[in-house]
């Protein structure tokens, strides 16, 4: 017993020691989160000397947080839910993408000063550019107002799409996605951005009619609304690139549509959360993320 014991320490001690950097999640809950699991054996198959923590944290307690980061010299990591809009009040700096959002993901801490950026939107368009989709000079309708939609729609803008049709309930997040179009409309005037109410089915199917890109930005596909749709399936056509930004189930409703009906693509949300690590990875460790080498380690831990 006492051999075992030696052995765990010894890899312990290999694994952790004084110089190791400190990365970490802050949000709540993020006991379910995979990031830990991610980018602890990105560290270790890239040899840097770094561990990867998540720390639940409420709204209320970010001030305290932000101090510990540059008190513990945390060296950069993320931010969830709820504690991504607060985030991007509190931090040092931030990018344009972050501001014009409202929200922060990510940061890397550059000698005491917290710079912050979100990638939500930067992994959506990584996800459709691996999957041979070019969204500059395209028009696109997104549907959504929420925080995935925003970033997304922000990201789109900033990459120079041609057109921005937003559709959504009218409801509290009505007026946020109105906000998005008054901003998009100073910082990018090339953009031509409108914002219309979902439940405007004809001006919605025209929309689609028109556009080249139909992006689903809502939880509408995820359980327990997996068999719905927001999309009229006679709406869609061969020559139109279909994406979702839900990715449990991989395939949601609206991707199995277009896949029946034949569309030019049907991009599924999956992608988008691991590009979205994997940007994270880079922007807080400066070099890129071993993506076919994690996503082989994934395949081997779900066969066990």
């Amino acid at each position: 017993m006492g051999g075992s014991c030696a052995g765990k320490e010894d890899i312990m001690e290999k694994r952790i020691d004084g110089r190791t950097a400190l990365y970490a999640l802050f949000g709540t809950p993020v006991g379910h989160s995979g990031s830990p699991a991610m980018y602890n054996f990105c560290f270790q198959h890239d040899g840097i000397n770094a561990a990867y923590m998540a720390f639940d944290v409420n709204v209320d307690d970010m001030e305290q947080v932000m101090k510990a980061v540059k008190l513990f010299n945390v060296r950069g990591g993320n931010f969830t839910m709820p504690v991504k809009n607060i985030a991007s009040q509190l931090c040092d700096e931030i990018t344009p993408a972050a501001r014009l959002v409202g929200a922060c993901n990510v940061f890397v801490n550059k000698d005491g000063r917290i710079c912050g950026d979100v990638t939500d939107g930067k992994g959506f368009i990584k996800n459709l550019q691996v999957n041979g989709v070019d969204v500059k000079g395209k028009k696109l309708v997104v549907l959504g107002s929420g925080g995935a939609a925003t970033a997304v729609q922000v990201s789109l803008a900033l990459e120079g799409v041609s057109e921005l049709a937003i559709f959504c309930r009218n409801d509290e997040f009505y007026p946020r996605a109105e906000g998005t179009a008054k901003k998009l409309a100073t910082e990018c005037p090339d953009v031509k951005v409108s914002v219309t109410r979902l439940d405007e089915s004809a001006k919605l199917k025209e929309a689609v009619d028109g556009c080249d890109i139909l992006v689903n930005a809502t939880s509408v596909g995820m359980k327990p609304m997996d068999d719905m749709t927001l999309i009229d399936p006679a709406w869609l056509r061969k020559d139109l690139i279909v994406a979702d930004t839900v990715y449990n189930p991989e395939k949601t409703k609206m991707i199995l549509d277009a896949e029946a009906a034949g569309c030019k693509a049907a991009i599924g949300g999956k992608g988008m959360l691991l590009w979205q690590g994997a940007l994270n990875y880079e922007f807080y460790t400066g070099r890129p993320m071993p993506v076919e080498e994690y996503q082989k380690y994934q395949a081997e831990q779900a066969a066990k």
